[in-house]
């Protein structure tokens, strides 16, 4: 069991990266290997629009042509079991460097048709861990959901499962006295820094744990049903296969 996260902050050990390493420590306890990836230390640039993984008989049909440094973050992902992304909120959506990762890392799975369909085999539970000044009420006025619910729908398109994470108004600066700033009270994110900011860090354990559940019953849900087509693929009538007497 491999679970991998991908840290979309600059920061590495702030909100963002701090929440994903609670991901992990939960899925750690539900007996997953664990990865944690920071974008900014990737030399990488995002789609191109080459198109090499849509050509009919092409060498990269399904998967980025690319080679840089997040080519084989890619090839690790795709032998993965969970993977979360997780990044702050800059100007209403995600960093620049989770997009262009995110460009590279669903586009080519992406089969233009009709009916858009995934050429992701089986089923990758996924998470997306967002940290943002603002408030819940504020993420609705300022429509950053519909960012959100688009990602949410994208990955769940591509992988089959997804969750969606919120940290909300967490402490951006560790001295507020060093910047221009007055749409917040300083005193009032820290101690919001120690009350809340601990029960999202739990959440998020919570999270690791449950995407591993998730995995652990895919699994044993596409072995069974490779064991059922298995059983009608042999039998011939008149008796059973394993446990299980042929339905009438």
């Amino acid at each position: 069991m491999n679970v991998i996260a991908i840290n979309g902050s600059p920061r590495k050990k702030w909100n963002t990266a701090m929440l994903l390493e609670h991901v992990l420590d939960g899925a750690r306890s539900a007996g997953a290997e664990t990865e944690l990836v920071h974008l900014y230390d990737l030399e990488f640039r995002g789609c191109t629009s080459c198109f090499a993984c849509k050509l009919k008989d092409g060498k990269s049909y399904g998967k980025c042509a690319m080679q840089d440094e997040l080519t084989p973050v890619l090839e690790r992902i795709g032998k993965a079991d969970a993977l979360i992304l997780g990044s702050p909120i800059y100007f209403g959506t995600v960093t620049g460097e989770m997009r262009s990762f995110m460009e590279r890392l669903m586009f080519p799975y992406l089969v233009y048709a009709r009916t858009p369909t995934s050429l992701f085999v089986g089923k990758l539970p996924t998470a997306f861990v967002y940290t943002m000044n603002v408030s819940e009420q504020q993420m609705k006025d300022f429509h950053y959901t519909v960012h959100t619910g688009l990602n949410e729908s994208v990955l769940n398109r591509t992988f089959g499962y997804v969750e969606s994470f919120f940290s909300n108004e967490t402490l951006q600066f560790e001295d507020y006295n060093k910047v221009v700033l007055d749409y917040v009270d300083p005193e009032e994110r820290r101690k919001r820094r120690k009350k809340v900011f601990p029960q999202d860090c739990k959440r998020a354990s919570e999270l690791g744990a449950r995407l591993v559940q998730v995995r652990n019953e895919a699994t044993r849900d596409q072995k069974e049903g490779e064991k059922s087509w298995k059983c009608s693929k042999r039998y011939t009538g008149g008796g059973q296969c394993g446990s299980s007497a042929r339905p009438r």
